[in-house]
């Protein structure tokens, strides 16, 4: 019986010559067409990563590529871990032996973000931990296959952010990302602070909570209060905003001068460390400094950053932060909080700040709306809901 797999001779393949030439090119085959594309749309592909490390990468593409990334106008940098001031300064001591102009950005990318802020231990029970020695923050990640490494402490050589920013020329929107919050929190307690620097602190808004109850059971009946707020119970009347009694005899306004502070403290010390990289590039319109946990926002704009060139910020002569202005605060609380989506906070406290300097001269703005388009949801409808409470008016000298 004949096989039905019968080999079809116009199919066979046959071995090429030794001594066969090359295939000729026609000129339509030899052209690269990804050459075609314009500038302005490499461009745009590359402000859509934003990625520093990304951006790194790219460079060693091609000649072209490493042309256009220093025309990079959003760029993003995550910061990984931490590292001690002695390794950061070797590390920069090693930028020297870079051979090209972005050949660091392909290396390591980051370090001296923020320095400890040792004043908060005094604030601060038994959370996490904080290092006794000065340190700063790096971006790790590199690997063999990033580049030309330097092989220090830990493996990897790290970089200051003026060093791997230096060589982008068109920057306009910058954006930092810390790998956690300064503050150490007890679990379930919600803190969130945004501010916004000039050569000084312009505001700032502190939204915090004992604890947070989560609606439905696939989050559980919320995380118990650590004892300061054992007052806050659920509250369906009108209390007409006032603060309860126990709240001064409990320990709940020391908790909440404790996150004041401790977030005052962190904002000045991020927007201390900023200086270098505004001072170098003049083109910045926004520059944003968070965390992965979002816990702290600091904002600066195009008028601000101007601000803060034509005019030195002042330092604190404690630490290696900006100076803190005397300030104004408006306090707001709710002892049962509960949100639209559910949510509810207790011992939910909001906290408007600005310069006490500044309390006649920008009257212009209610207190209601900035202060409420600080958080993203759900916080923000927190916030409107509390600025509708009594309000309570505290001052704050400098530190």
């Amino acid at each position: 019986m004949a096989s039905p797999l019968r080999p079809d001779p116009s199919t066979r393949i046959w071995p090429e010559p030794l001594n066969c030439p090359p295939p000729v090119m026609t000129m339509a085959e030899a052209i690269d067409h990804f050459d075609r594309l314009p500038d302005s749309l490499l461009l745009l592909v590359f402000n859509k990563i934003g990625d520093v490390k990304a951006l790194g990468r790219c460079c060693v593409v091609s000649r072209r590529f490493h042309t256009l990334v220093p025309q990079v106008e959003n760029v993003v940098v995550r910061v990984d871990c931490v590292i001690s001031d002695d390794e950061s300064s070797a590390a920069a001591g090693s930028l020297e032996k870079s051979r090209g102009p972005f050949s660091h950005l392909f290396r390591l990318v980051f370090g001296s973000i923020v320095k400890p802020l040792q004043a908060l231990g005094q604030f601060l029970g038994p959370k996490r931990s904080t290092p006794t020695t000065s340190s700063s923050l790096a971006v790790g990640g590199g690997s063999e296959e990033d580049g030309d490494l330097d092989h220090q402490s830990g493996g990897v050589t790290h970089h200051s952010p003026t060093q791997v920013l230096k060589n982008f020329n068109e920057i306009r929107f910058l954006r930092i990302e810390l790998p956690s919050g300064e503050l150490g929190i007890d679990d379930g307690v919600l803190l969130k602070w945004r501010a916004d620097f000039g050569s000084t602190l312009d505001n700032c808004v502190i939204l915090g909570a004992a604890s947070v109850i989560y609606p439905g059971p696939t989050k559980g009946s919320g995380i118990q209060d650590s004892g300061n707020d054992a007052f806050c119970v659920s509250n369906g009347g009108d209390d007409n905003g006032s603060i309860p009694e126990s709240f001064y005899t409990n320990g709940g306004l020391k908790l909440r001068v404790v996150w004041t502070i401790s977030s005052l403290i962190a904002a000045s010390a991020r927007h201390y460390l900023l200086q270098p990289i505004i001072a170098e590039h003049k083109t910045l319109d926004s520059l944003v400094l968070t965390d992965a946990d979002g816990q702290g926002v600091l904002c600066m704009n195009r008028d601000q950053l101007e601000e803060l060139r034509v005019k030195p910020l002042s330092a604190s002569s404690a630490s290696k932060r900006t100076l803190v202005p005397a300030l104004n605060m408006r306090l707001w609380y709710a002892p049962h909080l509960e949100l639209p989506d559910g949510i509810v906070l207790k011992g939910a406290t909001l906290v408007a700040i600005r310069p006490s300097e500044q309390s006649v001269t920008r009257r212009e703005v209610s207190d209601g709306s900035w202060v409420s388009a600080a958080f993203e949801e759900p916080y923000g409808t927190a916030a409107r809901m509390l600025v509708k409470r009594r309000t309570y008016c505290l001052e704050m000298n400098s530190f």
